[in-house]
């Protein structure tokens, strides 16, 4: 009895518990590598965990903001620092900074498509005003129907007014609303346990239904995007964390990659990473009254992989069919990328949609613009991927960022956020 106990103290399932979440999430994605390419027949039946995995996610994410953020307001104490006026600058600034990078990029590495046939016909907004239009009428939507739906302007929307009127309620009502928050919290860090069989199961049905082998013709057009969306997280996000804190931003950039980026990168869903960037925001020790709101925010309109998607492949387009651009329409394009991508769908693909409304800046046809959004489905395998990474990271970077200023945090070596990030 005793050498059973010692062997199981010592066994797999105990070295899997001692073993922090991300080298889980790691030995699950190699896992799931193994089984596409040893038994492919299995690797897709194992997509059903991954599909439970994101399930969940989604399931929970509307109704955890809903009551995060009503009940982050409901509590909130006058004079007490939010930060969310310095973290829309930050949101906008990267999210136009990562248009002007894939601008740059397309001009240094021109990328041209082999245009296909028209596909099915796709629904696409006509122009940067119906964007903004719909942007606009999400916020006015029935709360239910924005739970239901996922609408998460909505969501934001009736939270911070119920907020707001509960901020006048008796102590035991906002207390009810904290604990019913806490209460789905409990239940997020439930499923974010469960990661690595959901990206086990992820990886494995990817490899195995989809492969690789058809992205082999796009390889310029990938290595220009996700060129991008990596000089956007390892270059320029850094520096301007770095302007904004005035310390090494890097060991707080790995920690979001880490932790958020490659989840997100196998979700391919901003809205099902909300849970785990609330939970990181939580590791770091950030305060619960801005990450509560600016996560969900973050989600809806920081979209720098969005703009990146949106402007490499309209400039395809156009190096395609031979347009040229000047200076003053390139900057143009990275205005409407920018504006465009905090209109895009939370979801998987969601950024691809929009390229048509930057194609009409230079002409080009809805027919053309929609074999443009064609070719992204093709490669959306690694692109959506990537950007949704590059997205969902940078939420959780910016946040730390406006949290972590000279103003509010002078020593910046005793904050939970620094120290866990140079663990």
């Amino acid at each position: 009895m005793p050498h059973n106990s010692s062997s199981s103290a010592h066994g797999p399932v105990a070295w899997l518990r001692r073993t922090g979440l991300v080298t889980r999430i790691i030995i699950g994605l190699i896992a799931g590598g193994v089984l596409a390419a040893v038994a492919p027949e299995w690797a897709s039946a194992a997509g059903l965990l991954g599909n439970m995995f994101v399930s969940g996610l989604k399931a929970v994410a509307p109704v955890l903001v809903l009551l995060l953020v009503m009940s982050a307001i409901a509590g909130h104490k006058h004079g007490q620092k939010t930060n969310i006026k310095p973290l829309l600058v930050l949101y906008l600034l990267g999210t136009f900074s990562a248009a002007v990078v894939a601008v740059i990029a397309c001009f240094l590495f021109p990328s041209h498509l082999t245009l296909v046939a028209t596909q099915e016909a796709l629904t696409s907004p006509g122009s940067l005003k119906e964007v903004l239009g719909n942007l606009l009428f999400n916020i006015f939507s029935n709360p239910v129907k924005a739970v239901a739906e996922a609408n998460y302007m909505g969501i934001l929307a009736w939270a911070v007014a119920l907020g707001l009127a509960l901020r006048h309620a008796a102590a035991a009502t906002r207390q009810v609303v904290d604990d019913f928050a806490h209460g789905v919290s409990s239940l997020v860090r439930l499923i974010i346990s469960l990661a690595p069989l959901g990206i086990f199961g992820l990886v494995a049905s990817t490899l195995a239904e989809s492969g690789f082998a058809a992205l082999w013709q796009y390889a310029h057009l990938l290595a220009v995007l996700i060129g991008s969306m990596l000089f956007v997280a390892l270059v320029v996000n850094p520096l301007i964390v770095f302007v904004k804190i005035r310390r090494n931003p890097y060991p707080l950039v790995w920690t979001c990659l880490r932790e958020s980026g490659v989840t997100a990168f196998f979700t391919r869903s901003s809205a099902a990473n909300i849970p785990v960037n609330l939970a990181l925001c939580e590791k770091l020790g950030l305060q619960e009254e801005t990450y509560s709101v600016s996560i969900p925010l973050g989600a809806t309109i920081n979209m720098a992989g969005a703009a990146i998607t949106i402007t490499v492949l309209s400039l395809a387009a156009v190096t395609t069919l031979g347009i040229q651009v000047d200076i003053g329409t390139a900057i143009l394009l990275s205005v409407v990328a920018t504006l465009g991508a905090c209109g895009a769908s939370g979801v998987a693909g969601g950024s691809l949609l929009l390229i048509p409304m930057a194609c009409s800046l230079f002409g080009i046809s809805n027919d053309l613009a929609m074999q443009v959004v064609a070719v992204g489905f093709i490669i959306g395998v690694l692109q959506d991927s990537a950007e949704t990474a590059l997205n969902s990271s940078t939420d959780v970077l910016f946040t730390a960022a406006a949290c972590l200023t000279e103003a509010s945090a002078p020593d910046l070596a005793g904050t939970p956020a620094i120290e866990s990030a140079d663990a």
